[in-house]
């Protein structure tokens, strides 16, 4: 089965994104920074991540366009 013109213009604008986006690579995507801090839980001394906003993409995850981990 062969498409027409305007099938495959609409196939191949579907599957190319709007916007390239790279993935942060300070916070690996995940739109925090792991900040580890001492805590004493029930008597016992124990290490809570709470994490903070990543200062980097903005908590997005992701950075606009193509950026290099320079």
């Amino acid at each position: 089965m062969r498409l027409s013109d305007d099938e495959q213009d609409e196939s191949d604008s579907s599957s190319v994104p709007d916007e390239v986006h790279t993935i942060c690579f300070l916070c690996g995507g995940g739109g925090a920074i792991a900040d580890a801090k001492l805590a004493v839980v029930g008597g016992q001394p124990r290490t809570v991540d709470n994490g903070r906003p990543c200062a980097l993409c903005a908590t997005e995850g992701n950075l606009a366009g193509i950026v290099p981990p320079v």
